[in-house]
């Protein structure tokens, strides 16, 4: 079962686990999927809620990255693309073909990006999720009606992945969850556990919600908390050198769907800075970005700076007639990415790796950094295969490859899904089911937006959502959409959470204040 009582009474109940993985993040769910999937004993432990960081910020996509085929990195390209092919079929719900156009104000550029983009295809295989092609003036513009026709000459065409990345990251802990780890947010990794030899055999770990420390036995403890990857380093007593971790925050605009007017998204490969720029469809509304920004110290509510939002707006409004301004954004989401460097490299993190490092401590922790989204399977791989070969662990193929993600349906099945319940794939139904069954449990959280009280109390119920954030940031995405509505929300989901989860009038004030502060962030 997933929910959070059933989870802990498994870990009180288990002596020793094989692997104890610390971040419920992308790298660290997909750890949990693959090693629960061969059947080892596994424990995951997040310290906040499923993708509370970087995990949930993403620009939502699923890409092979056409910036790095420019880059000459067709490693990394192939990989991607590769992946991106088998989260289609294994998340089929939560993945859109998405169509692209890349605009061209010089003639030349249009073959230029064409040629790349042939290339792009290619490596795909038979993974292919489109042809890309080039086109006219005219039909780029009829592509998006409200692109900046001025001294057009074209464009390319091309498809890649989107996604839902915080509802990706939830059917992950479900997919771990059937396949018996155990699988726990709101629970801190406090220490780490060592024999007499100095080397870790397990963790202490803080209930949140309770404050009661439990000590957990492992085999392996692998460290997947991204941005955050050097404080369980330290925590392990790390010492040696050799790589470091360089934060770079990422931020995006959210608008009305009106700025692009049409499914189409827009990517321009090469801003001022050198970076590229999407503008893309997502549940309705226009998610725009991003930024890429040298960062000292991470934080789980990174702020946008101004300089960056200003540079989005900037930008975007060389490519769009209709040019949005600050009072147009809804909301601004800023993301910081786990990149990896040598140490005592001072690059631009434009030109850091964006592929993944795995490092072994002294006392034996695992730690995997870098990485993205689209190739979270194959990180989550290659690091349980690392634990097997040091650890001495049976070994057991990973089944990754075709295994099915919680909430996964064919391209024939998403048709029957109502079609404002899309994220929630296979389980759309059953919760359709539920909703009908009071009449109360239909009624909006907020006058402008479908999201309705009975799903707050399935978010509580068999998405393991604990607080108001919970629920409106990852598993309905208000707060990613339109902060000051989620704002408005989040009296009429404390109320229903403090019904469902048991709690005290000082805990609903409590949840109401800490989440209109958060909140706050995301606007302008």
């Amino acid at each position: 079962m997933f929910t959070r009582d059933f989870q802990l009474k498994q870990l009180k109940s288990t002596s020793e686990f094989d692997i104890v993985v610390i971040g419920g993040g992308a790298s660290g769910l997909g750890i949990a999927v693959d090693a629960a999937s061969r059947g080892f004993k596994v424990a995951l432990f997040e310290s906040h809620d499923f993708a509370k960081g970087t995990s949930s910020r993403s620009t939502k996509l699923v890409h092979g990255g056409v910036r790095y085929l420019a880059q000459g990195n067709i490693k990394l390209v192939t990989e991607a693309l590769r992946e991106r092919g088998l989260l289609e079929k294994n998340a089929g719900h939560l993945f859109k073909r998405q169509q692209f156009l890349i605009p061209s104000y010089q003639w030349w550029h249009k073959y230029y990006y064409g040629i790349g983009l042939t290339i792009y295809d290619l490596l795909s295989k038979r993974l292919s999720i489109g042809r890309s092609k080039v086109v006219s003036a005219k039909s780029a513009s009829s592509k998006i009606s409200n692109l900046n026709h001025q001294g057009l000459h074209g464009g390319v065409i091309y498809f890649d992945g989107q996604f839902d990345d915080a509802r990706l990251a939830l059917n992950l802990a479900q997919t771990a969850a059937e396949s018996e780890a155990v699988i726990l947010n709101h629970c801190k990794v406090v220490n780490m556990l060592l024999n007499e030899a100095g080397f870790i055999n397990g963790v202490e770990v803080e209930d949140r919600e309770t404050g009661e420390h439990l000590k957990v036995a492992s085999r392996v403890v692998i460290n997947a908390t991204g941005v955050f990857s050097n404080k369980i380093l330290k925590l392990a007593g790390r010492k040696k050198k050799g790589l470091k971790i360089v934060p770079s925050q990422g931020i995006h605009l959210v608008l009305d769907k009106h700025f692009l007017q049409g499914s189409t998204a827009l990517m321009v490969p090469k801003t001022s800075d050198g970076r590229v720029l999407f503008a893309i469809p997502w549940h309705n509304k226009i998610v725009v970005g991003t930024t890429d920004t040298p960062i000292k110290k991470p934080s789980y509510e990174p702020k946008p700076l101004e300089e960056e939002i200003d540079f989005i707006l900037d930008n975007a409004s060389e490519y769009l007639t209709k040019k949005p301004t600050r009072e147009d954004v809804l909301c601004v989401f800023s993301g910081l990415r786990p990149l990896v460097a040598p140490e005592g490299d001072k690059s631009n993190t434009k030109e850091i790796s964006r592929g993944h490092k795995i490092i072994q401590s002294e006392s034996g922790l695992l730690t995997i950094v870098g990485g993205k989204w689209t190739t979270y399977r194959e990180m989550s791989e290659d690091v349980v295969n690392e634990a097997i070969n040091l650890y001495s662990l049976p070994k057991v193929e990973a089944k990754t490859k075709t295994l099915e993600i919680h909430g996964n349906l064919s391209e024939d099945a998403k048709a029957n899904v109502n079609s404002e319940l899309w994220y929630y794939g296979s389980d759309a139904a059953d919760l359709e089911t539920f909703i009908a069954t009071d009449k109360a449990y239909k009624e909006a959280i907020h006058p402008d937006y479908n999201f309705s009280k009975g799903q707050v109390i399935w978010a509580a119920r068999h998405e393991m959502a604990r607080t108001v954030e919970d629920v409106l940031a990852r598993r309905m995405r208000l707060l990613f959409l339109d902060a000051k509505a989620a704002i408005q929300a989040a009296d009429n989901v404390a109320t229903i959470l403090q019904s469902e989860l048991g709690r005290t009038d000082s805990w609903k004030q409590d949840q109401i204040k800490s989440f209109k502060d958060l909140a706050s962030v995301y606007l302008i």
